[in-house]
């Protein structure tokens, strides 16, 4: 299975690259944004599958994203504390 994750634009850099920071962590991973259909900003969130950025989503949508991901790791952990 594929997982598909919103992340936030720190940076951009070159080549249509950008770095991108998953949730409020400090996981970041750089991704390409050649796929999106406009050029990204700063402070933008998309979607990021396996190094691409394919998609933009508002910050709401983003939150609201990571915490239903939150809340699936945390079911899973309490599903194995059993």
């Amino acid at each position: 299975m594929c997982l598909a994750i919103p992340a936030q634009i720190v940076e951009l850099q070159p080549a249509d690259m950008a770095r991108v920071r998953v949730g409020e962590s400090q996981t970041f991973l750089t991704a390409s944004t050649m796929l999106l259909p406009e050029p990204p900003a700063v402070g933008d969130y998309v979607i990021v599958h396996a190094g691409f950025a394919l998609h933009t989503l508002s910050e709401q949508e983003a939150q609201d994203s990571l915490a239903a991901f939150r809340e699936l790791a945390q079911a899973l952990e309490d599903e194995k504390a059993v």
